[in-house]
């Protein structure tokens, strides 16, 4: 069964798929093994190359060289919802840095819920953030063409 993820390496994109022995990440495809050597410590053996890694929450140390990685499952991601989220305002965030591509609504608009509110692309992915209930816009705090982080409001909705 193969898992996909998505995932940022000190800032950069690339969708990584695995399964117990075969990796592609960034459209390049490698024969993998893993081996825990101590807690949070790992040999990994990627073709006829080992490395090993050591695994510090959002760090990972690969043969002394440290990066900083965040891994997104898009599934989670999208069925992600706050059990607040028929009340008050609800921000709309950005789930991992990218790329405004579209905006579709404007500050004033009423929108309803599962509306198309902006698109974002990462990972040469388009997302399109949707409205998680109805409402109005009441405050636009991107614009189409802008670089998002991941977690960075994108709009409001009252």
């Amino acid at each position: 069964m193969s898992v996909r993820r998505e995932i940022f390496i000190d800032g950069r994109g690339a969708a990584l798929e695995f399964d117990e022995s075969r990796f592609t990440f960034d459209d390049v495809e490698r024969v993998y093994s893993i081996a825990p050597l101590t807690t949070g410590s790992f040999s990994v053996l990627i073709g006829e190359r080992s490395y090993e890694a050591v695994v510090n929450g959002r760090e990972i140390i690969v043969d002394g060289r440290s990066f900083n990685v965040d891994v997104f499952d898009p599934r989670e991601m999208r069925g992600r919802k706050s059990a607040d989220a028929d009340q008050g305002r609800a921000n709309i965030a950005a789930m991992m840095p990218g790329k405004v591509v579209r905006v579709l609504v404007a500050e004033g608009d009423e929108v309803e819920a599962g509306q198309g509110l902006i698109v974002v692309e990462a990972m040469k992915m388009q997302n399109e953030m949707k409205a998680p209930k109805a409402g109005r816009v009441i405050e636009m705090k991107s614009r189409e063409g802008a670089t998002v982080a991941a977690g960075e409001i994108l709009l409001v909705i009252e």
